[in-house]
């Protein structure tokens, strides 16, 4: 599956962004689905995933209370919906996809997008 992320940019402190992922290529409705990010210097992290028929998400403890992961099978894409943005969410984000049970682990993920960045001014 082939997968396309956008919806970065430059936001302040404070703001909102939605972060979208069209997949191609396969029957979307097959995979898990998640985001990631990485900063400069660290390594990737999972932020947010979402089982193949969106009953089931898991988030990274930071942004549980601000981000919401949610799926359109009908358009082959998931979305990341980000609030109250801080500066340490600064990063590129990747969508990644899985055949296997819904996790945290890179590891798990068989395709992967190309990243978009993210940036929050303080």
């Amino acid at each position: 599956v082939q997968l396309q992320a956008c919806g970065g940019g430059l936001v302040q402190a404070g703001g909102s962004l939605r972060l979208s992922c069209a997949a191609s290529g396969r029957t979307f409705s097959d995979y898990g689905m998640g985001w990631f990010r990485q900063a400069p210097g660290l390594e990737r992290e999972f932020v947010a995933a979402i089982s193949r028929f969106g009953l089931t998400a898991l988030y990274e403890d930071s942004v549980k209370d601000r981000f919401t992961i949610s799926r359109d099978n009908a358009k082959n894409t998931v979305y990341l919906q980000m609030g109250n943005l801080s500066p340490e969410d600064t990063a590129v984000y990747y969508c990644a996809a899985t055949q296997y049970r819904l996790d945290r682990r890179t590891s798990v993920y068989n395709y992967w997008g190309q990243g978009t960045q993210v940036t929050v001014s303080s």
